[in-house]
C-alpha cells in the first residue's frame, strides 16, 4: 500500500535527575555531599533508507519515544545517557510540526538529522556545595526532552514529472524509456501510485522520471486521485505534459491543456513557473491537421512540441534529448529548507509557563517547570528551603503573585504545598 502523509508524536527522553547524597566511609568525618548528576535524555532522529518507498509502517505505529536519561548515584558517580532513537523514512521526507506548520528537516541524505532533542541531566548536590553551605540537601531534576506532533509527507525526487489527464499515455512513455514496469490498461485511473523510472543516457548518466498519476479537472480541491500525488510534483525540476491530440476520449486536447496546467497553478502557483515541455500522444489516431493545430497553440503560448507515439516508441528520442538538454540548465531537484526549533537554554527551560489563580482567598499557582524542582526539595532543610525560595524569586513566581493580588499573609497553593505570602 502506498501512503505519502502520515502524522506521529515523537518524544526525546528526558534528563536522570541529579542525586542527593553524601560520603559515607569509616575514619572520614564529614565527607560532604556526593551525588552525581543525571544522564542526558535520548534525542530522536531522522534518517533516509533507500529500501523504503512508502510511509505505510506509521499507520500503525504512532508514538516514538527515546529513553530517560539514568538518574545520578552516591560516590559522583553520573547516571548513563540514554540511547538515541533513530527512526528510519523514506528518501525525500518532509518533516514537519503538525501544530505549526514549520519544516523541521527535509530528510534527503544519509546523515541522521535531530528532530527532538533530549532533556540534560539534572545536577547533583555535588555542584551546590559552598564554604557557607556544606550540607547541600537538595538537587536539580532532569529536564524534558522536546516532543512533537509531526507530519510525514513524502516527496519523491525526480528531475521529470510526466503530468496529464488519465489514459493519455504517461504510463506507456516511461515504460518505454525506463526499467520501470507501471500497470497499463485502456481505461482511467490504471496507475494508482506514482511511479519512478531512471532513464539511461549512455556513459554513466541519467535522469529520474516520475509518472504521476492521472488528473482531472478540480483535483486540488480533492477530486479524483491526482490530488493526492500533486505533492510529487513539486520538487520535480520539470515536466512534461502529455497531451491526447487525437481527442480520442471526446476531449478537446486545448481544453485538457488549460485545464491540467490550471490545476497545478492553483495547487502551488510556483509549478506554474516550472520548465514543461508539451508531448502530443496518440498522433497515430490523430489527423494531420490536428496535430499542426495544436502544435501551433502550444507553439504561440511559449512551449516546446514534441508529436509522439509511445506504445511504438515512434518520434521518442527528440523529446527524450530536449529534456536532457533542459536539465543541464536548471538547478538540482528542491530541497526544503528547515525552519529548525531554536534549542532553548537551560535557565528559560527552568523558568517557564507560571498561571496564578484565585479561589476563596487561596492563590493556586500552576508551573509545570516548578513541579520537578519541589520534588527534589528537601521541606525539612532550612539549606535546601532557601534554594526553592531563590527559584521562586529568579523564575519570576513571586511577580506572578504579586500581579495576581497577592499579598502579606495570604495563602499560597504550589501543587500542594501551602505557606503565607510574605512580602
Amino acid at each position: 500500500m502506498f501512503i505519502d502523509i502520515a502524522k506521529i508524536f515523537v518524544k526525546a527522553g528526558d534528563g536522570g535527575n541529579g542525586a542527593v547524597s553524601f560520603h559515607r566511609e569509616k575514619y572520614v568525618a564529614a565527607g560532604g555531599p556526593d551525588g552525581g548528576d543525571g544522564g542526558k535524555g535520548g534525542d530522536v532522529l531522522f534518517q533516509a533508507d533507500s529500501n523504503l518507498s512508502t510511509l505505510a509502517d506509521f499507520r500503525y505505529k504512532r508514538k516514538y519515544a527515546a529513553a530517560r536519561g539514568e538518574n545520578g548515584r552516591g560516590g559522583r558517580c553520573s547516571g548513563k545517557s540514554a540511547p538515541d532513537l533513530l527512526i528510519k523514512v523514506p528518501r525525500g521526507t518532509l518533516v514537519k510540526d503538525a501544530d505549526t506548520g514549520r519544516v523541521l528537516a527535509d530528510i534527503w541524505d544519509d546523515e541522521p538529522q535531530v528532530i527532538a532533542k533530549g532533556g540534560k541531566g539534572g545536577w547533583g548536590n555535588t555542584h551546590f556545595a559552598t564554604p557557607a553551605r556544606q550540607t547541600p540537601r537538595f538537587a536539580k531534576p532532569g529536564l524534558a526532552g522536546q516532543q512533537f506532533n509531526v507530519q510525514l509527507e513524502l516527496k519523491l525526487l525526480a528531475d521529470v514529472g510526466l503530468v496529464g489527464f488519465p489514459n493519455v499515455g504517461k504510463s506507456t512513455l516511461i515504460s518505454v524509456v525506463s526499467e520501470a514496469k507501471p500497470n497499463i490498461a485502456d481505461y482511467h485511473f490504471t496507475t494508482l501510485t506514482p511511479v519512478l523510472g531512471v532513464v539511461p543516457l549512455g556513459e554513466g548518466r541519467s535522469f529520474v522520471m516520475a509518472d504521476i498519476p492521472g488528473l482531472i479537472e478540480g483535483a486540488w480541491e480533492g477530486r479524483g486521485l491526482g490530488h493526492q500525488f500533486l505533492r510529487h510534483v513539486e520538487r520535480c525540476r520539470m515536466l512534461v505534459h502529455i497531451v491526447d491530440v487525437s481527442g480520442s476520449e471526446g476531449r478537446d486536447p486545448k481544453e485538457d491543456f488549460r485545464i491540467i496546467n490550471e490545476e497545478l497553478q492553483k495547487f502551488n502557483p510556483q509549478l506554474a513557473e516550472r520548465p514543461m515541455l508539451v508531448a502530443g500522444n496518440k498522433c497515430d489516431l490523430a489527423e494531420e491537421e490536428q496535430v499542426a493545430d495544436f502544435r501551433r497553440f502550444v507553439e504561440e503560448l511559449g512551449y516546446q512540441f514534441f508529436p509522439i507515439i509511445a506504445p511504438i516508441n515512434e518520434d521518442v528520442d527528440p523529446l527524450i534529448n530536449a529534456i536532457t538538454a533542459q536539465l543541464q540548465k536548471l538547478p538540482p531537484i528542491l530541497r526544503y529548507q528547515p525552519e529548525p526549533v531554536e534549542l532553548t537554554p537551560v535557565e528559560e527551560l527552568e523558568k517557564g509557563r507560571t498561571n496564578v489563580t484565585e479561589s476563596e482567598g487561596v492563590y493556586t499557582v500552576d508551573a509545570p517547570w516548578l513541579q520537578r524542582i519541589l520534588q527534589t526539595v528537601d521541606l525539612d532543610d532550612s539549606e535546601s528551603l532557601q534554594y526553592f525560595q531563590r527559584v521562586l524569586v529568579s523564575g519570576g513566581v513571586i511577580d506572578a503573585l504579586r500581579e495576581a493580588g497577592c499579598g502579606e499573609g495570604d495563602t499560597v497553593d504550589i501543587y500542594g504545598l501551602e505557606f503565607d505570602f510574605v512580602e
